[in-house]
């Protein structure tokens, strides 16, 4: 089973040692980044390992490979010597591993090291996407059989990310760390098991690292209570979101909590990705199951369906795929449409839109499956957007009423006021909120739905509460629609208990 591997990169050693007590019973070992400490500070790191009471590497990162040390290899080399020096026969004492690059040749300093049980770490970076011949590379330099060897890229695509799993299954009988940086490379921490690392580097939820390397920020508790690394097996089937927004926050917390409580060898996590051919050529490598499929996906995604149900037909949209039993190709379904319609009318207290003339703002996909429950249920409806032409595009599919944020669609509006829902915020950062019907004026009668569901109250929300406006926001149909995702996957009802 990997081990958990907490990196230091606090300015000072009494700073790391404090951040290290705090995770100690989530962690495995520690990473000390000399290279991050107050040039001062470095001068102290002999007596690290014994104060850090576990395993520690010692790591001089260079800038050339995406460190901080700016000075010679001569002072580098100097530094690893310090801190190797005057080595005890308690190996505790001394450092577990010193991580060094394939280009650096100290056989001196790595003999000593070895002969007080310092093992060697040897690394490679690309801060360009794939390694070339990486396993010609580790082979290489895999000489002495006690050492690790260390790959790190920074991934353009999900395909770069890819090859990581892909040499980590050819080589499995090798002692290795295969990592991809970013938010594309976050799967190769969390299913290390899977690609074969010997363990997986976290930071602290408070460091003040900065760079590609550490986004996003994977903390010790993140890993072992939400992902619950050290249950995941190379078989253990995985599900995750792609889209925005890139995190994923509300879903890894729904379906990971849910997957616990229920006992579900299973794994959820975010995916970021430009292209779906990347993703889909991902998949069977890590096992991918089925996933939540957010914008800008949701229609290209079709094509890759063997299978759509009756919304997704019906939408040409898809958020969410599950793998078919058969194991030859993917279902499609929908489930924004059924969230929507029993979120809102759970609110209103009535049983359909019969009768109701209602105003939706936004023309995306989203839109779309509101409309398209609308019209299901008998009710009336105008769609506005600022692009006009794409709100008169959707409208004309259920025979609405359409037109711009404009003087004209203000008329309108007071006529299509039963139930106004704004669509336009979805996924938006709490900074970014803006109020999209300005040119409207509230009078009290209205109820509004606005799909965010962040816990901020949008200025659109407070503008409508405040003349008495009956308001709610997209948590509940968030949630929702996570419940009727999670039927999807697991072809059993969400367990409300």
């Amino acid at each position: 089973m990997p081990k958990i591997c907490l990196t230091l990169t606090e300015k000072t050693l009494a700073a790391n040692l404090e951040i290290l007590e705090k995770y100690r019973n989530k962690i495995d070992l520690a990473d000390l980044r000399v290279d991050m400490l107050d040039p001062n500070e470095r001068f102290l790191i002999r007596r690290f390992p014994a104060l850090a009471g576990l395993p520690v590497i010692l790591t001089i990162r260079r800038k050339r490979d995406g460190g901080f040390f700016a000075g010679g290899e001569s002072a580098r080399i100097a530094l690893i010597a310090n801190a190797l020096a005057y080595a005890k026969t308690d190996r505790r004492m001394n450092f577990a591993y010193i991580d060094i690059e394939e280009d650096l040749e100290i056989p001196n300093l790595e003999e000593a090291a070895r002969a007080f049980g310092t093992g060697i770490i040897r690394s490679f970076y690309s801060q360009d996407g794939e390694i070339q011949d990486m396993v010609y590379k580790i082979k290489a330099l895999s000489h002495v059989g006690d050492e690790i060897i260390k790959c790190v890229s920074t991934p353009k695509t999900l395909d770069d990310v890819l090859v990581m799993f892909k040499v980590g299954k050819e080589l499995k009988d090798y002692n290795k760390l295969l990592i991809s940086t970013g938010n594309l490379g976050l799967c190769t921490k969390i299913l290390s098991r899977k690609i074969g690392s010997q363990w997986t580097y976290v930071n602290a939820k408070e460091a003040s690292i900065t760079g590609e390397e550490c986004r996003p920020k994977l903390d010790p508790e993140m890993l072992c209570d939400l992902y619950r690394f050290r249950q995941i097996t190379a078989d253990t089937p995985v599900y995750g979101i792609l889209g925005r927004p890139l995190n994923g926050e509300y879903w890894t917390q729904f379906f990971n909590t849910a997957f616990t409580r229920d006992n579900i060898d299973a794994i959820y996590m975010p995916f970021s990705s430009e292209t779906l051919d990347a993703f889909f050529r991902l998949a069977p490598e890590i096992n991918l199951r089925g996933a939540s499929i957010e914008t800008p996906h949701k229609q290209d995604v079709l094509r890759y369906l063997t299978y759509k149900s009756a919304e997704v037909q019906n939408l040409e949209a898809c958020n969410t795929i599950v793998q078919r039993y058969s194991g030859e190709g993917w279902e499609g379904f929908n489930t924004d449409a059924h969230a929507f319609s029993t979120s809102i009318l759970t609110f209103l207290g009535i049983k359909n839109f019969r009768g109701m003339r209602i105003t939706i703002i936004g023309a995306d996909s989203t839109a779309k499956a509101i409309a398209y429950q609308v019209w299901r249920q008998n009710g009336k409806a105008l769609i506005i957007n600022r692009s006009e032409s794409r709100a008169t595009e959707l409208a004309g599919v259920f025979h609405f009423k359409a037109g711009g944020i404009d003087e004209r669609s203000r008329k309108l509006i007071k006529k299509y006021s039963d139930l106004i829902i704004n669509t336009t915020s979805l996924d938006m950062d709490a900074d970014a909120y803006e109020d999209p019907l300005d040119i409207y004026q509230f009078r009290g009668h209205e109820t509004l739905m606005d799909l965010t569901y962040k816990e901020e109250e949008t200025p659109i929300l407070k503008r409508a509460a405040s003349v008495g406006c009956a308001t709610i926001n997209g948590y509940d149909m968030l949630l929702r629609k996570a419940k009727y995702q999670f039927k999807c996957f697991f072809g059993v009802d969400y367990n409300e208990v």
